[in-house]
């Protein structure tokens, strides 16, 4: 199947601590449990910084807004009205944050919210240029150290492997980190988009090779010195799958087909649906046989693919399916793609029972879809501030 989509998915690791059991009568079986929870606590603390689990408390949500300065008028036409629904539905629980291209984009995109009867409450606006609205993998990626002190993350990023214009996102971290005030930790030549890692609550780290690793990221890491970058996180378990180089923008990311719910449970699409996707029989069986940290099996939720290719709505029929896998999760809402397919019920309908205190909103993406992504590629999370 041949795609043109970018696929971006910020990763996630929260804090959470397996507790211990002990059991009477077996104390062979305590001692390995409390072994094993030693284990998953240094885990937590091996790391420099913690990145909190996308499900953590926001204090707002950060969009790219799109303009016209690179694509022209017509794609800005075309794909704003999505930014106005999620930041309409993200309002009723968080701030939203805005990158404007320039002062005179930030009063065009302030009246027309208005005039869409958003709370403006709960916007801000950030100056700073942008080549493109992908939040993902260019924004701001914020971290705690160990002192709890808000920090944000800066990887490299290079377009891409250097497929688009990239140099104005490559300095959206940097923009943000001075207008904020909040330290920047710059990993300098390491290439990382947020789309190509995820990172469950417990050590582990799920990624593609394809999307890493490649040549036109990192020439010059090993994937070993690419773990090591990573670990600063309290990565211990790498689950890398290969994928697959030149299928899609992105050289296949990760969170256009498989995000961790939560430290026990992966969400993907079933094997026929993976196989659609472009996984090969190996990183499916990798994937769908993953162990923790700890060394054990991790659960899975499917969703579906759409059910048919996706129509845009002038009748032009793309080469491909769309993914709901790519949904983000707010304070009050969940933001899941839709392609206004039978299956969009489906998939709205199993999110809304894995997160039963939100409200799943689905947002028609196919005119994002047609340009390289979706929901989660175009979002990114601010945590609250702990001191």
């Amino acid at each position: 199947m041949k795609k043109i989509v970018k696929f971006c998915l910020i990763a996630t690791l929260s804090t959470t601590i397996i507790s211990g059991c002990s059991f009477e009568g077996n104390n062979e079986n305590a001692k390995g449990k409390e072994k094993e929870d030693k284990k998953v606590e240094v885990q937590k603390n091996a790391g420099k910084y913690t990145m909190p689990d996308e499900k953590d408390k926001h204090e707002g949500t950060w969009l790219q807004w799109p303009h016209e300065y690179t694509y022209g008028q017509e794609y800005k036409q075309e794909v704003e009205p999505i930014w106005i629904k999620m930041a309409s539905a993200l309002t009723e629980g968080e701030k939203v944050h805005i990158v404007a291209y320039d002062e005179e984009e930030k009063k065009r995109i302030n009246k027309l919210l208005i005039d869409k009867g958003l709370n403006m409450d709960k916007v801000d606006f950030f100056i700073a240029p942008t080549d493109d609205v992908w939040a993902r993998d260019s924004g701001p990626i914020f971290v705690y150290d160990n002192n709890k002190n808000l920090k944000i993350l800066d990887p490299a990023f290079n377009g891409w492997g250097k497929k688009t214009p990239y140099k104005n996102d490559a300095r959206i971290r940097e923009n943000v980190s001075k207008q904020l005030g909040i330290e920047r930790i710059d990993w300098g030549k390491f290439v990382l988009e947020g789309g190509a890692i995820e990172l469950d609550s417990n050590g582990t780290a799920l990624l593609t090779r394809s999307a890493v690793t490649n040549k036109n990221r990192n020439p010059d890491l090993s994937e070993a010195e690419i773990e090591k970058y990573i670990s600063d996180l309290g990565v211990t378990n790498f689950i890398w799958l290969d994928g697959v180089p030149n299928l899609d923008i992105t050289d296949f990311h990760i969170d256009g087909f498989a995000k961790f719910h939560d430290k026990s449970t992966i969400v993907t699409m079933a094997e026929d649906d993976l196989a659609e996707w472009g996984l090969s029989n190996k990183d499916m069986d990798k994937l769908l046989d993953a162990k923790n940290a700890s060394g054990q099996k991790y659960k899975y939720e499917y969703l579906p693919l759409s059910k048919d290719k996706v129509t845009l709505e002038g009748g032009k029929t793309l080469d491909y399916k769309g993914s709901y896998i790519n949904y983000y999760v707010g304070n009050t809402v969940i933001l899941v793609p839709n392609y206004n397919d039978p299956n969009d019920k489906i998939a709205n309908d199993t999110i809304q029972k894995l997160y039963p205190d939100r409200k799943v909103v689905g947002i028609d993406v196919r005119e994002l879809y047609k340009n390289g992504g979706m929901i989660h590629c175009v979002t990114q999370q601010q945590p609250i501030q702990l001191k």
